[in-house]
């Protein structure tokens, strides 16, 4: 809309005018409202803050007085009039096939405005950083973070093992059984360290911390393994002080039933989990399904797993209905002690859903490495579904567990 007017008044308006009609227009648009009428006229941004200085004066938009108006085309030119090669050499500069480059000046470096400017400077153009970052506008780059998208390769099944998830879950459900997801948040040290986010505080008094996140080896991490109830919107964290394996991820499991679910479910005899396919609960996990199955056998529970497909671990209902809550409800404190993190997470709600959250510390020994053997595996009493039975399978009570 501001080029189109500009296009139109440019050939009417002498340079005071222009002056005086991009600053109008930039005040109207607000905030970015200079860098966009300078992308739209190309006058220069400096050309428009003088028009808003005329403006803002007491005497009025024009000052007093004459003033000598430079004619139609006077002026400094645009770069790329007297420099043409500027755009090309800039653009070989941005291009990503230099990364690695040992004859690119920028092979390794971040691409600021000011090394950029520094690197055409080297080869003989003069331009600054301002100059720089317009021309990178005008050839419609901008600031942009990573953004967190990628996780693998897309499986051909993917789609379908979702629906497969939903149908079990539906199934679970009607009949008034127990369905859980479960996973293991992101480790986290234990110490005066840094957590992202903000907390209200009193002005001018953070919380201090370390200045370096280095490993306390007396505190050391923690390893929270979450149990979310889909249905009664209820969670169970496990906090683990020792390594993730599976033994620790069906421990957790053990917890959320002796503590919440028994008396959720006291007439339950099934119980589906879904889980991602990888980490301590991933379906070629042996010791997984070894320790499943004395689960099964302690419970007396038929425990059925559907594992949602590789590189989807993020459509798990626990990373959105659960976990996120517990980093929104910890963020900007630091996470000094076990006590602290257990506090933290047990009192996780929220207002708009009800949920709710039990957690303890589990200061047990999980060793790794634990070896399990083809014996040991054929002694599960487990049964593949008939659609993708390594993700999906059922593993029952064996009577002589």
């Amino acid at each position: 809309m501001v080029r189109e007017k500009f296009n139109v008044l440019k050939e009417v308006m002498d340079e005071q005018s222009r002056r005086i009609w991009a600053a109008v227009e930039a005040k109207a648009l607000g905030r970015g409202g200079v860098s966009s009428v300078s992308r739209a006229t190309g006058l220069s941004r400096t050309t428009i803050h003088d028009g808003i200085k005329s403006l803002t004066q007491s005497v009025g938009v024009l000052p007093k007085g004459k003033k000598r108006i430079r004619s139609l085309g006077g002026g400094r030119k645009p770069v790329i009039q007297h420099d043409p090669t500027v755009l090309a050499e800039l653009e070989r500069l941005l291009d990503p096939v230099t990364l690695g480059n040992s004859e690119s000046p920028l092979s390794w470096t971040c691409k600021s405005v000011r090394q950029l400017a520094v690197a055409l400077q080297n080869r003989g153009h003069t331009i600054g950083r301002q100059k720089v970052a317009q021309l990178l506008a005008d050839m419609g780059y901008s600031l942009q973070a990573n953004r967190k998208i990628k996780e693998g390769s897309h499986h051909p099944d993917r789609d379908a093992q979702f629906n497969y998830i939903n149908e079990q879950v539906s199934i679970f459900q009607q009949r008034q059984q127990p369905v859980v997801s479960v996973d293991t948040k992101k480790k986290e040290l234990v110490g005066d360290f840094k957590n992202i986010g903000r907390d209200w505080q009193p002005e001018v008094q953070p919380e201090p911390v370390a200045v370096h996140d280095f490993f306390d080896k007396q505190l050391g991490k923690v390893n929270p393994y979450g149990v979310y109830d889909q249905g009664a919107n209820t969670g169970c964290v496990s906090v683990g002080t020792d390594n993730d394996t599976a033994e620790f991820a069906v421990e957790s499991i053990r917890r959320w039933w002796q503590k919440m679910g028994f008396e959720g479910y006291p007439n339950a005899t099934t119980l589906l989990l879904t889980a991602d396919c990888g980490g301590s609960n991933g379906y070629r996990v042996r010791l997984w399904k070894v320790a499943l199955q004395a689960l099964a056998n302690e419970t007396g529970l038929s425990i059925s797993v559907c594992h949602f497909p590789p590189c989807t671990s993020k459509w798990n209902k626990i990373e959105h209905r659960m976990f996120c809550h517990i980093s929104m409800n910890w963020r900007g404190k630091p996470l000094t002690s076990h006590e602290v993190i257990v506090n933290l997470v047990g009192s996780t709600t929220t207002t708009t859903t009800g949920l709710t959250i039990k957690a303890e510390l589990d200061t047990g020994a999980y060793s790794k490495g634990i070896k399990i053997s083809d014996e040991e595996l054929d002694n599960i009493n487990l049964t593949k579904a008939a659609f993708h039975g390594e993700w999906n399978y059922i593993i029952a009570p064996n009577c002589s567990g």
